[in-house]
Protein backbone atom coordinates (compact mmCIF):
# COMPACT_ATOMS: atom_id res chain seq x y z
CA UNK A 1 0.00 0.00 0.00
CA UNK A 2 2.42 2.97 1.18
CA UNK A 3 6.17 2.31 -0.36
CA UNK A 4 8.81 4.38 1.30
CA UNK A 5 12.84 3.99 -0.59
CA UNK A 6 15.89 6.07 1.24
CA UNK A 7 13.69 8.83 2.15
CA UNK A 8 16.19 11.66 3.46
CA UNK A 9 15.28 15.09 4.79
CA UNK A 10 17.67 18.26 5.31
CA UNK A 11 16.24 21.68 6.36
CA UNK A 12 19.22 23.60 4.71
CA UNK A 13 20.19 21.71 1.54
CA UNK A 14 23.72 22.69 1.72
CA UNK A 15 24.33 20.94 5.52
CA UNK A 16 26.07 17.85 5.41
CA UNK A 17 23.99 16.40 7.99
CA UNK A 18 20.41 15.29 7.10
CA UNK A 19 17.53 15.06 9.51
CA UNK A 20 17.39 11.93 8.50
CA UNK A 21 18.09 9.66 5.38
CA UNK A 22 17.54 6.31 4.43
CA UNK A 23 14.39 5.43 5.77
CA UNK A 24 12.55 2.73 4.31
CA UNK A 25 9.27 1.55 4.90
CA UNK A 26 6.52 -1.06 3.59
CA UNK A 27 3.02 -1.20 5.00
CA UNK A 28 0.69 -3.23 3.67
CA UNK A 29 -3.28 -2.28 3.71
CA UNK A 30 -5.26 -3.00 6.79
CA UNK A 31 -1.57 -2.42 8.78
CA UNK A 32 -0.67 0.11 11.47
CA UNK A 33 2.92 1.03 12.01
CA UNK A 34 4.11 3.42 15.35
CA UNK A 35 6.36 5.89 14.78
CA UNK A 36 9.00 6.77 17.97
CA UNK A 37 11.99 8.48 18.43
CA UNK A 38 13.75 11.38 20.47
CA UNK A 39 12.46 14.59 20.35
CA UNK A 40 12.96 16.87 17.37
CA UNK A 41 14.45 13.72 15.49
CA UNK A 42 11.98 14.35 12.53
CA UNK A 43 8.66 12.52 13.50
CA UNK A 44 5.94 14.48 12.35
CA UNK A 45 8.41 16.04 9.45
CA UNK A 46 8.42 12.57 8.16
CA UNK A 47 4.36 12.43 8.84
CA UNK A 48 4.51 15.90 6.40
CA UNK A 49 6.96 13.98 4.59
CA UNK A 50 4.64 11.74 3.26
CA UNK A 51 1.87 13.88 2.88
CA UNK A 52 3.54 15.90 0.17
CA UNK A 53 3.45 19.38 2.48
CA UNK A 54 7.38 19.08 2.98
CA UNK A 55 9.85 18.59 0.00
CA UNK A 56 12.10 15.86 0.15
CA UNK A 57 15.92 15.65 -0.49
CA UNK A 58 16.31 11.85 -1.44
CA UNK A 59 14.43 9.02 -1.94
CA UNK A 60 10.95 7.93 -2.95
CA UNK A 61 7.71 7.10 -1.89
CA UNK A 62 4.88 5.25 -3.47
CA UNK A 63 1.04 4.97 -2.75
CA UNK A 64 -0.63 2.41 -4.54
CA UNK A 65 1.97 1.62 -6.45
CA UNK A 66 1.87 5.48 -7.70
CA UNK A 67 5.49 7.39 -7.75
CA UNK A 68 4.54 10.46 -5.76
CA UNK A 69 8.21 12.26 -6.14
CA UNK A 70 7.68 15.15 -9.01
CA UNK A 71 4.25 15.47 -8.34
CA UNK A 72 3.30 19.14 -8.22
CA UNK A 73 1.46 21.14 -5.38
CA UNK A 74 -1.77 21.15 -6.92
CA UNK A 75 -1.40 17.52 -8.33
CA UNK A 76 -0.51 16.59 -4.45
CA UNK A 77 -3.33 18.31 -3.50
CA UNK A 78 -6.01 16.54 -5.18
CA UNK A 79 -4.32 13.13 -3.66
CA UNK A 80 -4.57 14.45 -0.40
CA UNK A 81 -8.33 15.19 -0.64
CA UNK A 82 -8.79 11.48 -2.06
CA UNK A 83 -6.08 9.64 -0.40
CA UNK A 84 -4.89 10.79 2.56
CA UNK A 85 -6.65 11.06 5.91
CA UNK A 86 -5.29 13.09 9.01
CA UNK A 87 -5.92 12.83 12.71
CA UNK A 88 -3.71 15.28 15.15
CA UNK A 89 -3.03 15.95 18.56
CA UNK A 90 -5.25 19.01 18.47
CA UNK A 91 -8.15 17.80 16.84
CA UNK A 92 -8.50 20.79 14.08
CA UNK A 93 -12.43 20.52 14.61
CA UNK A 94 -14.08 23.22 12.93
CA UNK A 95 -16.09 25.06 15.30
CA UNK A 96 -18.70 26.81 13.10
CA UNK A 97 -19.64 23.45 11.11
CA UNK A 98 -21.74 21.12 13.21
CA UNK A 99 -20.45 17.60 13.90
CA UNK A 100 -21.80 15.62 11.18
CA UNK A 101 -21.05 18.54 8.83
CA UNK A 102 -17.12 18.52 9.96
CA UNK A 103 -17.03 14.35 9.22
CA UNK A 104 -18.68 15.52 5.68
CA UNK A 105 -15.69 17.49 4.74
CA UNK A 106 -13.16 15.87 2.98
CA UNK A 107 -16.43 14.66 0.99
CA UNK A 108 -17.51 17.82 0.07
CA UNK A 109 -13.98 18.41 -1.07
CA UNK A 110 -14.30 15.85 -3.41
CA UNK A 111 -17.37 17.02 -4.97
CA UNK A 112 -19.86 14.47 -3.67
CA UNK A 113 -23.41 15.55 -3.49
CA UNK A 114 -24.30 17.39 -0.26
CA UNK A 115 -27.15 14.19 0.60
CA UNK A 116 -24.67 11.19 -0.11
CA UNK A 117 -22.17 13.67 1.62
CA UNK A 118 -24.21 13.35 4.81
CA UNK A 119 -25.50 10.36 4.71
CA UNK A 120 -21.55 8.63 4.65
CA UNK A 121 -20.77 11.13 7.69
CA UNK A 122 -23.85 9.96 9.74
CA UNK A 123 -22.71 5.97 8.94
CA UNK A 124 -19.10 7.27 10.09
CA UNK A 125 -20.89 8.80 13.05
CA UNK A 126 -22.07 5.36 14.09
CA UNK A 127 -19.50 3.55 13.79
CA UNK A 128 -17.65 5.80 15.98
CA UNK A 129 -20.34 6.05 18.38
CA UNK A 130 -21.47 9.47 18.20
CA UNK A 131 -24.67 9.00 16.08
CA UNK A 132 -26.91 11.00 18.27
CA UNK A 133 -24.47 13.87 18.44
CA UNK A 134 -24.46 14.76 14.57
CA UNK A 135 -26.31 17.78 15.01
CA UNK A 136 -24.54 19.03 17.56
CA UNK A 137 -22.28 21.54 17.71
CA UNK A 138 -18.09 20.92 18.68
CA UNK A 139 -17.98 23.06 21.69
CA UNK A 140 -20.80 20.65 23.92
CA UNK A 141 -18.13 17.32 23.11
CA UNK A 142 -15.24 16.32 25.14
CA UNK A 143 -11.82 16.28 24.00
CA UNK A 144 -12.34 12.58 23.44
CA UNK A 145 -15.19 12.69 21.83
CA UNK A 146 -13.66 15.55 19.26
CA UNK A 147 -10.74 12.89 18.72
CA UNK A 148 -13.58 10.50 17.62
CA UNK A 149 -14.95 12.79 15.39
CA UNK A 150 -11.86 13.69 13.66
CA UNK A 151 -11.26 9.86 13.25
CA UNK A 152 -14.79 9.48 11.66
CA UNK A 153 -13.59 12.65 9.29
CA UNK A 154 -9.80 10.97 8.50
CA UNK A 155 -11.82 7.99 7.17
CA UNK A 156 -15.08 8.89 5.96
CA UNK A 157 -13.74 9.49 2.59
CA UNK A 158 -12.25 5.35 2.00
CA UNK A 159 -8.19 6.98 2.04
CA UNK A 160 -5.39 5.11 1.43
CA UNK A 161 -3.44 6.33 4.06
CA UNK A 162 -4.13 7.47 7.02
CA UNK A 163 -1.16 9.38 9.22
CA UNK A 164 -1.86 10.22 12.79
CA UNK A 165 0.25 12.78 14.90
CA UNK A 166 0.22 12.14 18.37
CA UNK A 167 -3.79 11.58 18.41
CA UNK A 168 -3.93 11.09 22.36
CA UNK A 169 -1.76 13.61 23.04
CA UNK A 170 -4.21 15.88 24.58
CA UNK A 171 -6.90 13.11 26.10
CA UNK A 172 -6.60 11.63 29.92
CA UNK A 173 -4.88 7.82 29.78
CA UNK A 174 -8.58 6.71 29.94
CA UNK A 175 -9.62 8.59 26.82
CA UNK A 176 -6.28 7.88 25.12
CA UNK A 177 -6.77 3.97 25.42
CA UNK A 178 -10.10 4.23 24.19
CA UNK A 179 -9.59 6.41 21.20
CA UNK A 180 -6.86 4.70 20.06
CA UNK A 181 -8.24 1.23 19.88
CA UNK A 182 -10.91 2.79 18.10
CA UNK A 183 -8.66 4.81 15.55
CA UNK A 184 -6.15 1.41 15.45
CA UNK A 185 -9.23 -0.55 14.56
CA UNK A 186 -11.07 1.78 12.21
CA UNK A 187 -7.98 1.68 9.62
CA UNK A 188 -7.72 -2.08 9.94
CA UNK A 189 -11.43 -2.45 8.78
CA UNK A 190 -10.69 0.11 6.23
CA UNK A 191 -7.61 -1.59 4.83
CA UNK A 192 -5.95 1.55 5.21
CA UNK A 193 -1.65 1.62 5.47
CA UNK A 194 -1.85 3.68 9.17
CA UNK A 195 1.34 5.56 10.20
CA UNK A 196 1.00 6.10 14.15
CA UNK A 197 3.37 8.93 15.43
CA UNK A 198 3.37 9.09 19.20
CA UNK A 199 5.69 9.52 22.30
CA UNK A 200 3.64 7.27 24.24
CA UNK A 201 5.24 3.61 24.99
CA UNK A 202 1.91 2.28 25.71
CA UNK A 203 0.35 3.60 22.60
CA UNK A 204 2.99 2.09 20.44
CA UNK A 205 2.33 -0.99 21.84
CA UNK A 206 -1.12 -1.18 20.09
CA UNK A 207 0.36 -1.13 16.74
CA UNK A 208 0.92 -4.00 14.76
CA UNK A 209 5.09 -3.04 14.32
CA UNK A 210 6.97 -0.39 16.02
CA UNK A 211 9.53 1.87 14.45
CA UNK A 212 12.71 4.01 15.85
CA UNK A 213 13.45 6.68 13.62
CA UNK A 214 17.04 8.50 14.23
CA UNK A 215 18.97 10.39 11.61
CA UNK A 216 20.47 7.11 10.28
CA UNK A 217 16.73 6.13 9.75
CA UNK A 218 13.85 3.44 10.86
CA UNK A 219 14.74 0.54 13.04
CA UNK A 220 12.76 -2.29 14.87
CA UNK A 221 11.89 -0.81 18.42
CA UNK A 222 11.56 -4.07 20.67
CA UNK A 223 8.26 -3.49 22.62
CA UNK A 224 7.09 -5.36 25.60
CA UNK A 225 3.47 -6.53 25.16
Amino acid sequence: MLEIRDLAKRFDPRAPAALFEGVRLDIAAGECVAIVGESGVGKSTLLNCIAGLEPVDGGSIRLQGQELAGLDDDAFARLRRSRYGFVFQAFHILPHLTVVQNVALPLWLQGVADGEAEARARDMLARVGLAARATGWPRTLSGGELQRVAIARALVHRPAVVLADEPTGNLDPAHATAVLALLLDAVREAGAAGVLVTHSAAAAARADRVLRLTSAGLAPEPVAR
